[in-house]
């Protein structure tokens, strides 16, 4: 009976040295609810996303109100700290959605966020589980309510460009001996290719002052000629694209991942989505350089793009072509080169390329996408629209890029491999995705960090999307300058 009374006197004195705890430590310290680990902030003309991630689930309630714009959210659990004000100073000035952020404690355990917004939004507030490297997110996704129409802004910029050849004197057409490309496109066009010498060189727009700096150093010259010589420069482009100001070529230029996405990550710690944003930026400017020619970058910042959307925006600019980057990775550093993979629609050419793609395929889970909000039968059918002539295009461009990198680098395979990429199903634009090098081999990490690599491959791919025009020249469509 001692032993029992002393027993209990023991677990009471414990609860009350427990209780004391709590009171002196106060409910900041004691797990009340959800422990913040980081807050980010996205910014780009497409929308704003901010992330607060926490180690567990957090609620939040939204509140728009539209004059003046502002999204106002009550978050559930947690109470106003450091960690939550270092988002106030994340929003910079040139945002282009947000103009400031406000925190106050509403009330016990529920914080009121506060965005100012610089023009009305249609705001997306959703929670993301766990997964990769990320533990529970709380994401808010700011889309201007009026976007900007990006064919009209390509059209626009392209008008706006100095560069801009003039339109094709009158007189007869420019001869096409020696230049197959121009022979072709003479066929098409119900013309007969006059016989006379060769004409001279067609006349370039002044190159850019990027274009001067991605010139590769004279002690490590590309393999083939840079594209602002007389040999690429003559016939890269169909002769009548070049003397014509009534047909606008467009390139939709993909690069990987992005924001929340990082892709992956090499032994040197090289994020596969800022190498494949410099490559594209590469080769956006020598794509730009040419006459008639236009690149559209579905991402041209850091910031994540949804699978779909990245399809949806090829297919919004009417693109000739579309060009996904990428840097491979596997599980050893022994695997390299280059790959290039078009659609498949009977399953992969490998399980190498059914592994990349399912990888690829799960860029959503990690970026994040708001599930709730999808429209699942317009999803199905984008995803599930594929045609035989536009697979059978793929390949011809796949196969004009894949001999061109294999002129400047490694290839893993020397012919294009199939997979079903979600980012290739436009079913009306002839789509490849580039997986550049493998950036989990040392080796190859340390080549896609180099600038003599960079601009060696982007003139290659260049010189496959001139390869390719020369056989298959751009369709007719109703779309004007």
């Amino acid at each position: 009976m001692k032993n029992k009374m002393s027993a209990i006197g023991l677990k009471r004195r414990h609860a009350l040295q427990m209780g004391g705890l709590v009171l002196l430590l106060g409910t900041r310290d004691i797990a009340r609810g959800a422990t913040i680990v980081a807050v980010r902030v996205w910014p780009s003309k497409d929308y704003t996303r901010l992330t607060i991630e926490s180690d567990t689930e957090i609620k939040a309630r939204q509140f728009f109100i539209p004059e003046p714009p502002r999204l106002a959210v009550d978050i559930e659990g947690i109470d106003l700290i450091p960690a939550l004000r270092e988002l106030v100073a994340k929003v910079k000035s040139d945002d282009p959605n947000i103009s400031g952020i406000r925190i106050g404690q509403n009330s016990p355990g529920v914080l009121r966020l506060v965005m100012d917004l610089k023009k009305p939004m249609l705001p997306q507030v959703f929670s993301l589980a766990p997964v990769a490297a990320y533990q529970h997110r709380l994401v808010f996704d700011l889309y201007p309510a009026q976007p900007p129409d990006p064919l009209e802004a390509l059209i626009a910029e392209r008008l706006a460009d100095p560069g801009k050849p003039a339109a094709a004197p009158a007189g007869p057409a420019p001869s096409t001996v020696n230049d197959p490309l121009g022979s072709l496109m003479a066929q098409q066009s119900g013309r007969t290719p006059p016989t006379a010498a060769p004409a001279p060189p067609v006349a370039r727009p002044p190159a850019t002052a990027s274009a001067d700096r991605d010139r590769a150093p004279a002690s490590q010259p590309p393999t083939r000629p840079p594209l602002d010589s007389p040999a690429v420069a003559k016939g890269s482009l169909p002769a009548e694209l070049e003397n014509k100001t009534d047909r606008l070529v467009i390139v939709a230029l993909d690069p990987g991942h992005g924001g929340e996405d990082p892709g992956a990550i090499g032994p040197g710690g090289t994020r596969e989505k800022d190498v494949v944003l410099q490559i594209a930026h590469r080769l956006r400017d020598r794509i730009n350089a040419q006459p008639n020619m236009r690149a559209y970058l579905t991402r041209d910042a850091d910031f994540f793009v949804p699978l779909q959307v990245r399809v949806q925006k090829a297919r919004s600019v009417k693109a000739d072509l579309s060009i996904s980057l990428h840097a491979d990775a596997f599980f050893t550093e022994t695997p390299q080169g280059a790959s290039v993979f078009a659609l498949s629609e009977k399953g992969a050419s490998s399980s190498a390329a059914r592994w990349i793609a399912d990888k690829e395929n799960s860029a959503d889970l990690v970026g994040g996408v708001n599930v709730k909000v999808k429209d699942a039968q317009v999803q199905r059918a984008m995803f599930d629209m594929s045609t035989t002539a536009q697979i059978n295009d793929s390949m011809k461009l796949g196969s004009a890029m894949l001999g061109e990198i294999g002129n400047v680098g490694k290839l893993h395979k020397g012919r294009v491999e199939q997979a079903s990429f979600a980012v290739l199903k436009a079913p009306d634009i002839p789509s490849v995705l580039v997986e550049t090098a493998f950036i989990s081999n040392p080796g190859e990490e340390a080549r896609l960090r180099s600038d003599v690599y960079q601009i060696q491959l982007a003139d290659a791919l260049m010189r496959g999307i001139s390869r390719y025009f020369a056989k298959n020249p751009p369709l007719a469509r109703n779309r004007a300058l």
